[in-house]
């Protein structure tokens, strides 16, 4: 008796569905379809929402670089992580988030790692030129311990060496200075130089620069010669102040470059 109960109800419902009269089931049909279509479109839009993105989004790297997961090697990913990190901390930590675009007169003018400062004085022109690249050392030496996991290093500066020229007409003085490296145990305080740079090489000629112009050494100049000269410097408005100045300023550049090289790594590494 189940059985033929069952047959029956069977019978019904094919009847149903193949008169489009009884119980509207032509409409119920076309309701079935649309959302058959509705499930496609989901399915292959451009657009993804709700669940579909939710999938997405974990298919993507874990390192944050918006590529597919399994687009880098375990290496890549530590790389861009590490970077990520490093480049908020550096940003963080930096002092000077413009650069300006002078010191004390001297225009400044920017060409990757190079910086040149000019100034026109009178008939002179005063151009002094030098270079970030190699030139950051820690200001005091670092204090050991064995209770530290590593030693405290002190504050980062720039202290590059710099080219002075001076200009007239076709005639250049140039000359080649440095930062003087301080230690207290090599000059009793009484004998001690006051100066944070030095005059290195001297030179003066016609025209451009070449390889044949004469330079003399500042270490074998007539001290009361070298003494004269930094004199003039200083009369140049080249003095201890302004290299201090000149110091500051690339620090903050080299530092703003360095930030640039980690960001330019970390954009070639994660292939963005």
């Amino acid at each position: 008796m189940n059985n033929i109960l069952k047959v029956a109800l069977r019978l019904n419902g094919l009847r149903s569905i193949l008169n489009p009269v009884k119980n509207n089931a032509y409409s119920s049909v076309n309701q079935q379809r649309q959302f058959a279509r509705n499930l496609w479109y989901m399915s292959n839009s451009q657009n993804h929402t709700g669940f579909f993105k939710e999938v997405e989004h974990n298919q993507l790297c874990s390192c944050g670089c918006g590529n597919k997961r399994g687009s880098h090697t375990k290496a890549e990913k530590q790389l861009i992580e590490f970077l990520t990190e490093e480049i908020l901390a550096e940003r963080k930590a930096q002092k000077v988030k413009t650069i300006p675009s002078e010191i004390d007169g001297f225009k400044a003018s920017l060409k990757g790692a190079e910086v040149t400062l000019t100034k026109d004085a009178g008939e002179e022109k005063i151009k002094i030129t030098f270079n970030v690249n190699h030139s950051v050392d820690t200001d005091i030496e670092p204090e050991v311990s064995e209770k530290m996991d590593k030693p405290e290093l002190g504050e980062l500066k720039s202290k590059p060496g710099f080219k002075v020229e001076l200009i007239r007409d076709k005639t250049t003085v140039s000359l080649l200075c440095s930062f003087v490296v301080s230690d207290e145990d090599q000059y009793n305080q009484e004998e001690a130089y006051n100066d944070v740079f030095s005059i290195d090489e001297i030179s003066i000629y016609d025209g451009e620069w070449n390889e044949n112009i004469y330079s003399a050494s500042g270490e074998v100049l007539d001290t009361y010669l070298y003494d004269l000269l930094m004199n003039y410097l200083e009369d140049k408005g080249i003095s201890n102040e302004f290299v201090e100045k000149l110091s500051n300023f690339s620090t903050a550049y080299e530092h703003s470059a360095y930030i640039g090289l980690l960001e330019g790594l970390s954009k070639f590494v994660s292939r963005k």
